[in-house]
């Protein structure tokens, strides 16, 4: 597998702390700003999703490739929303700088399969379930309606996401023989995850996807 995919020549990739300040207001800006950032990252799930097919299904049965070419597929329809969105409010996706956080994650993991599925599907998805419904509410408080429902349809999607994840991240631990997967989850964040789970966390959602609180929240800032 090469190490990245290909990519377009925009948008240029900068450092997190360099990236446009996501504030929303009934201006355009904001808005497209936040908008960019997403579709970004929608970018790079569906290369995820395709990286872990190629990389790792000789490892599981054929149900694996089958759930992550689906969420691939989804991932493909999230981002043309976006860039749809986009275009209605007279942007692009590359106008704006992006960062390559969710693909250094990915580098990270490129070695181990329970490791990739810890971490981008049960870290990285999962943080999307606790802000999606505070970007949805925020972007109906600027009365921008169809963005946020091209969020809603992200954030129901995303749940069958963290869940698919979750699901071989149990089966691959059984079949290691691991008799703790719990431990085993929170060990591989500690290893290959850079920087603290973050609370508030939607529980409600988190739990529809088969994940307890008592798997992240000992991982939080201030767990006891």
């Amino acid at each position: 597998m090469p190490d990245r995919p290909a990519r377009p020549d925009a948008p240029i990739l900068v450092s997190p702390s360099a990236m446009p300040h996501r504030r929303l207001t009934r201006g355009v800006r904001g808005r497209v700003t936040l908008l960019h950032a997403l579709a970004h990252i929608e970018l790079n799930a569906i290369d995820l999703a395709w990286d872990i097919v190629a990389r790792f299904s000789s490892q599981f049965p054929p149900a694996f490739a089958a759930d992550w070419l689906k969420v691939a597929a989804e991932e493909a329809e999230h981002f043309a929303l976006l860039a749809a969105r986009l275009a209605d409010l007279g942007a692009a996706y590359g106008d704006l700088p992006a960062h390559d956080g969710l693909w250094q994650s990915s580098q990270e993991t490129a070695g181990d399969a329970l490791a990739r599925l810890a971490v981008i599907p049960m870290v990285h998805e999962a943080r999307g379930l606790d802000v999606t419904p505070m970007m949805i509410g925020k972007l109906r408080a600027v009365e921008d309606e169809a963005s946020a429902e091209v969020l809603e349809r992200i954030y129901r999607d995303e749940i069958g996401h963290v869940a698919i994840g979750n699901r071989w991240f149990l089966w691959l631990a059984a079949e290691r023989g691991l008799d703790d997967p719990r431990a085993a989850w929170q060990s591989l964040v500690r290893r290959h995850f850079r920087g603290a789970l973050k609370p508030p966390f939607n529980d409600a959602a988190r739990s529809t996807a088969g994940f307890p609180g008592d798997w992240y929240a000992p991982l939080a800032p201030d767990a006891a």
